[in-house]
């Protein structure tokens, strides 16, 4: 296999990073996880079980604390037959959903915990008629990351003309806002546009000494550049609706349902 430039023979395994190693480990889980997984939803599950897997990251959501506890140990079995492990860290039962706070609560315990699952962090949360509100921000290790590639990104492009500085800067900003312009993350689309603005100002005024850029100066090149946080994604609810217009909940199958495309 080919790793970070380097060819390596291997039996085993598929190269970090490669092009191929999603795709072959999607196809993989889908034996060893999906159909395993429906099965003993199947066979074994005593109430709702919902199952989300992107690649190899995976969320199981139970509605009974004792088929999450079963679950975990058969698929530690299932897994170590062939000869794979579930992280350390990631592999965790928490309480979690429309009744979370309130058995924390009896329980003499704290706010429900929360959960990372494709680049947000997954908080149970309070609509403004009090009742239970899933709330989904941009993790704040991936904003960082993302905010120090911009900064070293416009540090390489300082001497070029700053049309091509804008129009490099609007296509990374549009990049991630697609990917998170979703319900209840508008504050965190917000607070990512005004750090690149400040990141932008901040490199300006490096180059040199006399630099006199101004806060109105930075302003209206983010007005002519960078595209205005707004939220662009329709609600889940709003989205399964248009999809399954007659879908009835439990509708012949009382124990299963399906949670496709996507954490919800």
């Amino acid at each position: 296999m080919a790793e970070d430039g380097e060819v390596k023979p291997a039996t085993v395994g598929t190269p970090q990073g490669a092009v191929i190693s999603p795709l072959l480990a999607n196809i993989y889980l889908h034996y060893v996880f999906d159909q395993w997984a429906h099965q003993w939803r199947q066979r074994h599950a005593h109430g709702d079980v919902i199952m989300v897997r992107y690649a190899d990251d995976i969320v199981v959501a139970f509605q009974h604390q004792d088929d999450a506890e079963r679950f975990v140990v058969a698929m530690r079995d299932r897994l170590g037959a062939l000869a794979l492990t579930l992280h350390g860290e990631k592999t965790r039962l928490i309480r979690f959903g429309r009744f979370a706070a309130q058995n924390r609560k009896e329980r003499g315990e704290g706010k429900p915990d929360t959960l990372n699952f494709l680049g947000f962090t997954h908080i149970c949360g309070c609509s403004l008629r009090g009742g239970f509100l899933l709330l989904r921000r941009t993790r704040r290790d991936r904003m960082r990351a993302r905010l120090q590639a911009i900064e070293e990104g416009l540090q390489r492009r300082m001497h070029l003309p700053l049309e091509e500085r804008g129009d490099w800067l609007r296509q990374v900003v549009m990049g991630f806002f697609a990917y998170h312009a979703i319900p209840t993350n508008a504050d965190a689309l917000a607070a990512f546009g005004d750090h690149v603005i400040r990141i932008w100002l901040r490199l300006l005024r490096r180059r040199s000494q006399k630099d006199r850029t101004t806060w109105e100066r930075i302003k209206a090149l983010a007005e002519r550049w960078l595209p205005e946080p707004r939220i662009t994604r329709p609600w889940p609810s709003e989205r399964f609706a248009v999809k399954y217009p007659r879908w009835e909940p439990y509708a012949e199958n009382p124990h299963v349902r399906f949670c496709a495309g996507g954490a919800q």
